[in-house]
């Protein structure tokens, strides 16, 4: 199913909401910003949680915003799971089913399919209270899934989790999606989330989406600075291009840089930098403020001046507090985005 959001608008005081939005088929497309940049707000209009004041949603070609949440062929997992307490494991899943008057038979037939689907066959009898968070975060998706619905919304499903479990269910929920052929929005707040699991992103802003396009696209060419900003980390330098060259606005050439004279910011990662003990040379001398030990690598955080730059390294880097050197901006890596500062 083909889920279009069309001209969606809701105010809230001085905020507002305005969103166009396409979901393919079978496509897994995540919706990421800051907090109170409308990401939840958006779902549960879709979910029909919450009305809008204009616009449309379409379901595969099916008005569907004036109707209400049980006609739409929606199944949610929300944040904190709402999963019903009284109720067991195997009762929280049929939940959905029963509404729609599945027969008893069927009905059972399904829950056990989705629960060993979700690896939870021998929690079927126990209560919600009795399981971990990420056994809840399984038994609400499988309750989600249960109806086969169009298209499936997560709601930040993962961020009451620890990091570690995070990464696995991340995994399973994709594979959920993969193996169901299901339509998946997911909303979230954390980047790596959205680059690992999505084929496509939205990033959204005050209320808007700003871009959206693939992890890849999105990581190394994005469109916007505040997309750059916010998908990974990165660094930015305030300065012109002039005459061939990015110059900070201190004066210092830091890189060549091709297109037409003007003020703007230079935003790149931290794997476009190289760290040179001689202090001669093209770029920026820097004094090592920081060394962060990541297992598989080593963050360098330097300061020159007013800038701070942060540096892939070797995990066994030779780079330590107090040091300093000349920092290289690698040519024809990063981007320039033009305009006042």
């Amino acid at each position: 199913m083909t889920l279009n959001v069309n001209d969606l608008f809701r105010r809230y005081g001085d905020f507002q909401l305005r969103v166009n939005l396409t979901v393919s088929k079978g496509e897994f497309l995540s919706v990421i910003g800051p907090s109170g940049c409308g990401k939840s707000t958006l779902l549960r209009m879709v979910a029909g949680l919450e009305s809008a004041d204009a616009g449309s949603i379409d379901l595969n070609g099916r008005e569907i915003s004036h109707e209400p949440p049980e006609k739409r062929g929606i199944g949610m997992v929300f944040q904190d799971y709402a999963l019903f307490p009284h109720m067991s494991v195997a009762e929280n899943v049929a939940y959905g089913l029963k509404l729609r008057k599945v027969g008893k038979k069927d009905r059972e037939s399904r829950v056990r399919e989705l629960l060993a689907l979700v690896r939870l066959t021998d929690k079927a009898d126990e209560f919600p209270a009795t399981l971990s968070g990420g056994e809840q975060q399984r038994v609400a998706l499988a309750r989600a899934i249960a109806p086969n619905p169009s298209v499936l919304l997560l709601d930040e499903p993962l961020s009451a989790l620890d990091a570690r479990l995070r990464i696995d269910l991340r995994r399973e929920i994709r594979e959920v999606h993969d193996r169901l052929s299901l339509t998946t929005l997911y909303v979230t707040h954390d980047q790596e989330e959205a680059l690992t699991l999505s084929d496509r992103i939205a990033v959204m802003k005050g209320g808007e989406i700003l871009q959206t396009g693939t992890p890849k696209g999105l990581y190394e060419r994005p469109g916007h600075l505040f997309t750059g900003m916010f998908l990974g980390l990165s660094n930015t330098l305030a300065g012109r291009v002039e005459q061939g060259w990015f110059v900070t606005d201190s004066g210092t050439q830091v890189v060549r840089w091709g297109g037409p004279d003007g003020p703007g910011t230079l935003f790149f990662r931290p794997h476009h930098v190289v760290l040179h003990e001689s202090p001669s040379g093209i770029g920026l001398s820097f004094v090592v403020k920081r060394v962060e030990y990541c297992g598989a690598w080593t963050l360098v955080h330097v300061v020159s001046g007013a800038h701070r730059v942060i540096v892939f390294e070797a995990r066994d880097t030779l780079w330590e507090e107090g040091r300093s050197g000349r920092l290289e901006v690698l040519p024809g890596e990063g981007l320039f985005f033009p305009g006042l500062t």
